[in-house]
């Protein structure tokens, strides 16, 4: 295959573990609808125009998201915190001036319109440091605003239809996970080479529901790639696919000609070929590889992996809350759409995999957004501690009980377990985890002995 010379570019510019001993624990729990906070704003609405309240603090906006009807929107927002905050929502060039400490200002989107708009403090660094949200806009009667049937059961037959559908979780047993860990070769010179190939398979999102999944080496997610800083690096990619694709490393700092981007740095990698992408890992990441060709297809569709690059630290300042040492890392890969659709790494409840802990224990956890919106994952019982975002630590953790994804976005949050039970863990779009027939899509549970 030959790449683009520079001219022709200048012309573009978890493992299995015992679960019948907590059957009955896991039948009695739920997940909470309204019950917690931050999930919705103060709504109230009139002919055209829905009327919500915001909230500005050190470093947070309460809600950070925000479900209302299209049409206008009129957003009054508050200064609560002790420094200068604003609201913004950059997609709309919309927002607020800097609000000085107990000061207000109402600003209105005009004609939203069905779908998601990210808002956020612009002042540099606070919306890294959590000032960021999502405002949802959807009908009532939309497919986007419910995606279980209305409700026509009695509620007897909705309890057991929730009882049985939670049992499956618990009782069934699972298909093949994806996201495994892919050994490399070590090259004479001491390269790490890791062969990745496309295909398309049947995959089982949720039992009996099998689709037509685009896949490295056969699964959903990808296999994770681990390497350490100084590596010499080696992916070589065999396309088995009806079109062509090619790799994007997100977040890894590669040389320009292994950016991964047709037909800016390469030609695609058309069916029956092979590409090989060669950098030396330079840094620390939290990062992902997947395709960056008719992308919209191919990565809902499954072709995603985390990518990984050495350690992340553990703040010192978490030992005062029993945070010493991590016991087992998760990486999750959220996804919303294509054949894949609600998913937490390839697969939806009751598929998805459970996780087992034990109190004293902390868990860190990867969170990739490979879906088309941003979802604010949601763990039941201890607070999440962010200390990474996109790969880059925070100068201080942060305490989170519901982090907010958007597309493309990596968070490391760890939890350290203190209380027992079964505890369950989604995304707080509820209409991405339960319905009148039970649980659904991105929800699993962590069980903590």
């Amino acid at each position: 295959m030959t790449a683009m010379n520079n001219d022709e570019r200048s012309v573009l510019a978890v493992g299995g573990f015992g679960l019948g001993v907590v059957s009955l624990a896991f039948a009695g729990f739920a997940i909470s609808r309204s019950g917690d906070s931050g999930s919705a704003g103060s709504i109230s609405a009139a002919a055209t125009t829905t009327a919500v309240d915001v909230n500005l603090t050190e470093f947070s906006m309460t809600p950070n998201m925000l479900d209302v009807p299209p049409g206008d929107v009129t957003i009054h927002v508050t200064n609560s915190g002790t420094v200068a905050h604003n609201f913004s929502i950059a997609e709309r060039n919309l927002t607020t001036r800097d609000l000085q400490p107990g000061e207000a200002q109402t600003i209105t989107l005009k004609n939203a319109a069905a779908g998601e708009l990210t808002f956020q403090c612009s002042i540099p660094g606070h919306a890294a440091s959590g000032m960021k949200g999502m405002i949802h806009v959807a009908a009532a009667n939309s497919a986007s605003a419910a995606s279980a049937p209305p409700t026509t059961m009695s509620y007897q037959a909705m309890d057991k239809a929730m009882s049985d559908r939670a049992l499956r979780f618990v009782n069934e047993p699972k298909s093949t996970f994806g996201g495994t860990p892919l050994q490399p070769k070590i090259l004479a010179d001491g390269t790490k080479e890791f062969d990745l190939t496309t295909s398309i398979v049947d995959w089982e999102v949720e039992p009996g529901k099998i689709v037509k999944a685009w896949t490295y080496n056969g699964m959903v997610p990808g296999p994770s790639i681990r390497v350490e800083v100084g590596d010499k690096v080696r992916v070589v990619l065999k396309n088995e696919l009806p079109e062509s694709t090619d790799i994007h490393f997100h977040g890894i700092r590669v040389p320009n000609a292994m950016d991964g981007v047709d037909p800016f740095t390469q030609d695609p990698v058309q069916p029956g070929k092979s590409f090989t992408y060669e950098f030396t890992a330079l840094e620390p990441a939290v990062g992902m590889y997947h395709s960056h060709h008719d992308a919209q297809t191919q990565i809902p569709n499954g072709l995603a992996g985390a990518f990984i690059i050495g350690d992340m630290p553990l703040p010192a300042s978490l030992a005062d809350k029993g945070i010493t040492k991590i016991d087992q890392t998760v990486n999750m890969m959220l996804n919303d759409a294509g054949t894949i659709g609600l998913s937490l790494n390839g697969k939806s409840f009751p598929a998805t995999e459970p996780y087992s802990a034990k109190v004293g224990d902390t868990m860190l956890v990867n969170y990739f957004n490979e879906g088309l919106t941003a979802h604010p994952m949601h763990m039941h019982q201890p607070v999440g501690w962010i200390i990474a975002k996109d790969g880059v630590p925070l100068k201080e953790p942060m305490a989170e009980d519901t982090i907010l994804v958007a597309p493309g976005e990596r968070y490391t949050v760890v939890y350290h377990f203190t209380d027992p039970g079964v505890w369950a863990w989604h995304c707080h779009i509820l209409t991405h985890a339960e319905g009148p027939q039970g649980m659904f899509g991105m929800v699993t549970a962590v069980i903590v002995k």
